[in-house]
């Protein structure tokens, strides 16, 4: 029995000593593990702690080269079917017109806005009906639209605009992409030096287009335009300029 009890002993005096062996390797592992994840939130503060936040732009003016030209006829009358056979008159025979000098992307053809609605009297009983409908012209051949605009009898012109082209828009944002990229690589070196350091990394960028703006047409043209009524010469108009804008914003590492 005494030798069992020895043995009992040694026994647990072994398996005491290995568990706390376990324990200190775990407590060495844990501390090791502080250690470098402290370097490396001390080595990422002192990266953030030289990081430069910047932002610059490019711009080109270009000049319009896509006319879209509304023309409306407006109807009333007491029944609401005859107004309606009447806008589509109108609407047929201006689509006959303008089809046949048809060509996709030079000048395309389409109807707009066709809205029927009651007038009604001061006992808000419906006294008649009124309607408008729309045909709309647009594409980059300007001439072609302005003449067929001229010869369309059977609508009014209401509305002029003058935009760029989808084409010629992908292009001048190209250009207006590598000048921001350029101000902004510029931009960056300048902020660098004057911190006092040699060089820069990249962090992250973005870069962005902003819409597409034109500078407003006279203000006489477009009451021109508006008032102008058709007597099959084209009708007069002259394009501007848009600038199209593309911003890069970002961050750089200073070193």
């Amino acid at each position: 029995p005494l030798c069992s009890v020895s043995r009992n002993a040694r026994e647990h005096s072994m398996k005491t000593t290995q568990t706390t062996r376990k324990i200190l390797f775990l407590l060495a592992s844990i501390a090791v593990r502080c250690h470098a994840q402290a370097q490396n939130t001390s080595g990422a503060a002192a990266l953030l702690s030289n990081v430069a936040q910047l932002s610059a732009d490019g711009s080109v003016d270009v000049q319009q080269d896509l006319l879209r030209i509304t023309l409306r006829t407006t109807k009333q009358g007491a029944d609401a079917q005859e107004v309606q056979n009447q806008l589509k008159q109108a609407v047929d025979s201006a689509l006959q017109t303008a089809k046949g000098q048809a060509q996709a992307g030079l000048m395309n053809v389409h109807t707009g806005q066709f809205s029927l609605y009651p007038s009604r009297n001061s006992n808000n009983r419906i006294a008649g009906w009124q309607g408008s409908a729309d045909v709309v012209l647009s594409g980059t051949d300007i001439p072609r639209i302005s003449s067929v605009a001229g010869k369309i009898q059977s609508l009014t012109i209401s509305d002029v605009a003058f935009d760029i082209s989808p084409d010629l828009r992908r292009k001048t944002e190209t250009e207006a992409q590598t000048k921001a990229i350029a101000a902004f690589r510029k931009k960056a070196e300048e902020i660098t030096h004057d911190f006092g350091f040699r060089s820069y990394s990249l962090r992250e960028a973005s870069v962005q287009a902003d819409h597409v703006y034109g500078g407003p047409m006279p203000r006489m043209r477009m009451v021109e335009a508006k008032a102008y009524s058709n007597d099959a010469t084209p009708l007069p108009t002259e394009p501007g300029k848009s600038t199209v804008r593309v911003v890069v914003q970002g961050s750089v590492q200073m070193q």
